[in-house]
């Protein structure tokens, strides 16, 4: 038995698993972004923790909540602890099966065949069974290789929603602030539009204007009063929204600075395109899913090679409980096994050739991940780049309109201007108000976009991916 174990361990040693080694596929990512602005040597803003980059006391707040009660996190970290502890299933086929059995004919017998050394239903006995498979062709390597690589892919889908989560609190939380300032300009033009349609109302009990006039001014109250109405309607369903992110039910949503006082950081550097590769959580999880497709083509492919065991069998056998353990009941004997397909060598074929196609998958996969990260990044590049020079155009235009509403006002109580040149300058004032709080909105929202599409910064949950590579 014991040069049968020696022998096996050689064989083991000396033997290579067959099919292909996994090697990540070449991917052309140039030497910068084409819309970044800062060197591509310079320190990406991915590698900002996210603490650092969203200074708002109360969304941080929010984002640690979302990290600890969110569902669809729980959901991922559950999946991982499953995909752990199929690793470690898988992990368990390299060692030797063992299993035990024993008899004992305690109602009786009507037999004559009662040998000791002999197991059968008639006799007691006690006896073991081992059978190690020696992973010649790799078979076994294969498939622990494929179960790390889904664990680890499984683990990259998790910081992926983490990500994510960061990411999408972050804009609902803006998209609030945004309702909010909208909510507030609504209720201050219609309060505006009031005082418009007293001063209308009196003019036209002295004879000084028209009853047209009077109904314009009424008809853009109602507009400005039914567009508050619509931004209190989406500020409660921001609230709800956010609220959901946070994994709670619906609550009213308490409010940190006001969207003007948010802080934009003053360069957002890209870094450079190749850490996309090694950052981006959705890049590394199609990776990992190419890895263990790859893997386990080797593990069919084994399959069609002859399987070669040691096995071994140790017990005592007698029909008197008293001499189960003496020298005669005893038995055991040891020696290799081998298995091999005969017919089902094409079904194995056709099987291999299926895992092979579905390599060329995650690897179409992985390339197209690949291209729309790049995608990702010069989308949000570029809405960075503009939204700040589109706000302060916006913010221009909103000083310029004030003034025109000023002068318009000043006239028209005055009787040189008609109420016209009042409704077109509110009207626009209130667009363009609108508007302002948009283009802010986009420049937060842009380079929490960025963020996310380099991958994001360091996060405590990092950590548990380092762990599970080691």
């Amino acid at each position: 038995m014991r040069k049968c174990v020696l022998l096996g361990l050689s064989f083991l040693l000396a033997s290579c698993a067959v099919g292909p080694d996994y090697e990540r596929p070449s991917v052309e990512t140039g030497e910068r972004f084409r819309m970044a602005e800062a060197p591509a040597d310079a320190p990406s803003l991915a590698n900002l923790p996210w603490w650092e980059l969203l200074r708002d006391d109360q969304l941080q707040g929010f984002i640690n909540i979302a990290l600890a009660e969110n569902k669809d996190l729980q959901r991922a970290a559950a999946v991982v602890d499953e995909f752990q502890a199929r690793a470690l299933l898988a992990k368990s086929d390299f060692l030797p099966g063992m299993t035990a059995s024993g008899n004992a004919p305690s109602f009786g017998r009507k037999s004559i065949f009662l040998f000791p050394g002999f197991a059968n239903p008639f006799n007691y006995y006690l006896q073991g069974n081992i059978s190690w498979e020696l992973d010649i062709w790799g078979r076994i390597r294969r498939s622990n290789e494929a179960a790390r690589a889904d664990l680890l892919a499984k683990e990259e889908n998790r910081r992926a929603v983490v990500l994510q989560l960061v990411s999408g609190v972050a804009e609902s939380y803006f998209n609030l602030l945004q309702f909010d300032a909208q909510l507030d300009i609504a209720k201050r033009t219609l309060q505006s539009w009031e005082e418009s349609v007293r001063i209308a109302q009196a003019r036209l009990k002295q004879g000084l204007t028209s009853r047209l006039d009077t109904d314009q001014f009424e008809a853009e109250r109602a507009h400005a009063a039914a567009r508050a109405a619509e931004l209190e309607r989406q500020m409660v369903q921001a609230e709800n929204q956010l609220s959901i992110l946070l994994g709670r039910k619906p609550f009213a949503i308490p409010r940190g600075r006001p969207l003007s006082e948010q802080v934009v950081p003053p360069e957002v550097p890209a870094g450079l395109p190749s850490d996309l590769l090694q950052r981006r959580p959705d890049l590394l999880d199609a990776e990992q899913q190419l890895a263990a497709a790859t893997a386990r083509i080797g593990a069919a492919k084994a399959e069609r090679f002859p399987k070669i065991s040691l096995t071994g069998l140790l017990g005592a056998a007698s029909p008197q409980l008293s001499k189960l353990f003496t020298d005669p009941a005893s038995f055991g004997v040891g020696g290799a096994g081998f298995a091999g397909p005969l017919l089902s060598g094409p079904v194995l074929g056709y099987q291999q050739e299926a895992i092979e196609a579905q390599a060329k998958q995650a690897l179409a996969q992985y390339e197209k991940t690949v291209l729309t990260a790049f995608r990702e990044v010069e989308d949000a590049l570029v809405a960075v780049r503009t939204a700040s020079a589109q706000n302060e155009a916006q913010q221009a235009q909103v000083n310029a309109l004030q003034s025109a509403l000023r002068l318009a006002e000043l006239r028209y109580k005055g009787g040189l201007a008609n109420y016209l040149d009042v409704l077109v300058a509110r009207r626009n004032l209130f667009e363009a108000e609108l508007a302002v709080t948009g283009s802010r909105r986009l420049q937060l929202v842009s380079v929490i976009q960025l963020y996310k599409a380099l991958g994001g910064g360091w996060s405590p949950d990092m950590e548990r991916t380092k762990d599970i590579k080691e």
